[in-house]
């Protein structure tokens, strides 16, 4: 397993078990670079949303690297004040106008509004119906919203990209969509950096000869859950990659899996 390494997901398409996230990673030179050194060092998917603001600079990025388009992965998504059927069509033109790489890989649904994810979803169908996009998805839905979309809905979505980690592991909603085929997608995969000094990581970290950081992503991908840790320097995007040489035993996973208490570093998807 390296970079490179896919998940196949419900629809057939390959997703990278590893990206690169660029929430809070300035648009322009910032954005740039930070893309740019995470393809050179090997990463094949890079993930990033309208909200974010830094689309164009995410498909400068990639244009310039010299990589061919169907080597790599990229992923966003369509912001609150766009969901509704027609607003979301249009917003995908925009981002797609943004990126300038031809198709997306992956449009996911940013957080469930009330009201409007199902249209917002139908308009995502369409999308994929027409070619538009390689798989569709939603993020931060929780079981009920799943279930309600299932209801109105005719394609499962690929993805549930949500807040996960050791203190937030949510085993419902990972069992619910290992049942139904939806793949598990941590973002804040590293708690934004805020956790790393817990004790019980810093100790599986110290038996490995690890980062704290390396430690929650192996423990990530160990959940068969697809990781995108962000970072600006290239030096923590380089550490990030390194996590294919190591394996957190069971005494690990269980300790890890023993932080759990519910604790959110984003917001609550029932009341954000």
């Amino acid at each position: 397993m390296n970079l490179e390494s896919t998940v196949t997901l419900n629809n057939g398409v390959e997703m990278p078990w590893v990206g690169l996230g660029v929430f809070l990673t300035n648009p322009g030179p910032e954005v740039e670079e930070s893309v740019t050194a995470a393809l050179s060092m090997g990463y094949r998917h890079i993930d990033t949303a309208a909200y974010y603001r830094n689309e164009v600079g995410v498909g400068k990025a990639i244009r310039l690297s010299g990589i061919a388009r169907e080597e790599l992965f990229v992923t966003t998504k369509v912001w609150n004040t766009d969901q509704g059927y027609e607003r979301t069509l249009r917003a995908f033109g925009e981002s797609r106008k943004a990126l300038g790489i031809g198709y997306i890989d992956l449009y996911l649904v940013h957080w469930p509004v009330s009201g409007q994810y199902r249209e917002t979803y139908r308009a995502l169908e369409k999308l994929y119906r027409d070619g538009e996009v390689r798989a569709i998805g939603v993020s931060n839905f929780l079981v009920h919203h799943l279930d309600d979309l299932a209801r109105h809905s005719e394609v499962t979505p690929a993805v549930n990209q949500v807040e996960f980690h050791p203190f937030l592991l949510q085993p419902e909603l990972l069992a619910y969509c290992r049942e139904h085929r939806i793949q598990f997608e941590a973002w804040s995969p590293m708690t934004r950096g805020r956790r790393l000094d817990d004790s019980t990581i810093v100790e599986i970290a110290e038996k490995h000869g690890k980062s704290a950081a390396q430690v929650l992503l192996r423990w990530d991908l160990q959940h068969e859950v697809v990781t995108i840790p962000k970072s600006i320097h290239a030096d923590r995007i380089r550490e990030n990659s390194r996590i294919f040489d190591f394996e957190l035993d069971a005494d690990d996973m269980k300790r890890l899996d023993g932080l759990d208490e519910g604790s959110r570093i984003g917001p609550d998807p029932d009341t954000f």
